[in-house]
């Protein structure tokens, strides 16, 4: 691992110490700095904020990880993976949920979930003559719906297990995404 990355590693890991007992808007670069031992200029030389910080912990720690569960047969894993990531990060992304760095919690929770969606969505659409922005509109459609999911999860305080909602949404959605990709095909046929 390079030396930028495990600085880059070590503010991440007291950003999240910070966030157990501070909310994310009251934190400082001073006040992570001192926690982490490094001064003003190293942390500036790698995060233009505490919010580029913060989208860095996201993407490293999560987006990264979930780029085995593209498929069909995979997708319910790489949601049970999201939710697992939220609960064992429970007060860092409660935090980042209430706070002006809303917008990186949502917009880790899109990408992830759009790449599943998308990755299905391509799996499936295969033989199906269906035009990119449709897919992308179903891709879009299903990733809000469940992006709003989780937050209502976490805003109800995280109490339905993860595992229940995914065999919801899987019953939900089970053949669904094929007939919606099948209608757009028969659209633009005629």
């Amino acid at each position: 691992m390079s030396a930028s990355h495990l600085t880059k590693t070590a503010l991440a890991h007291s950003l999240k110490h910070l966030m157990e007992h501070t909310p994310l808007n009251k934190i400082t670069v001073k006040h992570l700095v001192e926690d982490c031992g490094v001064n003003r200029q190293t942390f500036y030389y790698h995060f233009q904020d505490i919010y580029a910080l913060l989208g860095w912990i996201y993407e490293t720690e999560a987006v990264n990880s979930l780029a085995g569960y593209r498929s069909y047969d995979t997708w319910t894993e790489g949601f049970y993976k999201i939710f697992c990531y939220i609960e064992n990060n429970k007060t860092f992304c409660c935090n980042t949920l209430e706070s002006l760095g809303r917008a990186h919690l949502d917009g880790y929770l899109y990408q992830v979930t759009h790449d599943l969606i998308m990755g299905v969505i391509n799996e499936l659409a295969s033989g199906v003559k269906v035009r990119m922005e449709d897919k992308e509109f179903v891709a879009n459609f299903y990733t809000l719906a469940f992006t709003g999911l989780i937050i209502q999860w976490m805003r109800n305080d995280m109490k339905e297990p993860p595992k229940q909602i995914i065999n919801k949404l899987s019953e939900l959605i089970e053949g669904n995404v094929v007939r919606a990709l099948h209608k757009y095909e028969l659209k633009y046929e005629h």
